[in-house]
């Protein structure tokens, strides 16, 4: 019998199965509605059964739907496969991954994979979600995301975390603090000035708290605020010192900010990949954690210290 059907009749079906919509299924593969229907009329057709339900309001798979769905997208996986693997091919595959981190590894680690991945598959999409170690991890949870970068998640038992490295905890000052003078600073130091934290929901906070417990002449806060990125800005205002993961510190170029290695005691944390143990990536998503795994072995974290002399 002749296949009256191709792979973009596939396709627009793997999109309505996944949308459970047929406007938004048009729009993820950029055609009309209209054009759209007739696909899918088209697939029918040539296999002679209904794959979808279709009422006013939703459109759902068939029994027949059901099963054809879950066949085709090992069929299209594998082909997947194989082209991203093909070189020239690849750069014309097209697909979406996302990704849950945390801000700090995007500035400092991700957007070096990314830059990479799109040299080698440039009509990817690459969506990030950057929140709190906490949300990170849930997406990863729900399947809302392909995988996550993140600092926790090893100690639950449906997620696989694989380390990629290790960076320490640093005092964050402007270059005219008395802190930027020294080499390396105590915990117990930073007490003599108008320190900023992390909130109390902060996954750094819960690391930091843990590692200082009954620590005596601990900091206390002046400020406290959820973010890393309003800390840093709350330090380059002058409003006083923070500790921050050495990955969100900015650069040692950097005007007016510089780090400090802590001390007495050191306080680290491990980064690394987060997957559901369940999940099983696409070809794209597996192409984009198996990068991140390759260049984390050319990549060392930055230094704790990023010292200059401040000009004049």
């Amino acid at each position: 019998m002749a296949i009256n059907f191709d792979l973009n009749d596939l396709l627009a079906f793997r999109a309505v199965a996944e949308l459970g919509s047929f406007r938004k299924a048009a729009e993820s593969v950029h055609i009309s509605q209209p054009a759209f229907s007739r696909r899918i009329d088209k697939l029918e057709s040539a296999l002679g059964t209904r794959l979808l339900e279709r009422t006013t309001r939703r459109v759902s798979l068939t029994a027949v739907g059901r099963d054809f769905d879950r066949q085709l997208r090992h069929i299209l996986d594998a082909l997947d496969t194989t082209l991203l693997g093909i070189r020239g091919v690849a750069a014309t595959r097209m697909g979406e991954v996302t990704i849950a981190s945390v801000p700090s590894a995007v500035n400092y680690f991700l957007s070096r994979v990314i830059a990479v991945y799109h040299e080698r598959y440039p009509k990817i999409r690459v969506k990030i979600i950057d929140g709190s170690a906490n949300d990170v991890l849930l997406a990863v949870a729900r399947g809302e995301v392909d995988f996550g970068l993140n600092f926790i998640g090893s100690q639950e038992a449906d997620v696989e975390f694989e380390p990629l490295l290790e960076e320490q905890f640093v005092a964050a000052c402007r270059r005219d603090h008395p802190l930027a003078k020294k080499k390396q600073v105590r915990w117990t130091e930073l007490a003599q000035y108008d320190y900023i934290s992390a909130g109390k929901t902060s996954g750094n906070r819960l690391l930091i708290d843990q590692a200082l417990a009954g620590l005596p002449g601990q900091p206390q806060s002046m400020y406290e605020t959820q973010h890393g990125t309003t800390m840093i800005g709350l330090v380059e205002a002058g409003l006083g010192v923070a500790v921050v993961p050495s990955m969100a510190m900015p650069g040692s170029d950097h005007p007016l900010l510089m780090s400090v290695p802590l001390i007495d005691p050191v306080i680290k944390r491990k980064m690394g990949l987060i997957r559901r143990r369940s999940t099983v990536l696409s070809p794209a998503a597996q192409q984009f954690y198996a990068l991140c795994a390759e260049l984390q072995v050319e990549t060392k974290a930055p230094p704790a210290t990023t010292r200059r002399r401040p000009a004049g």
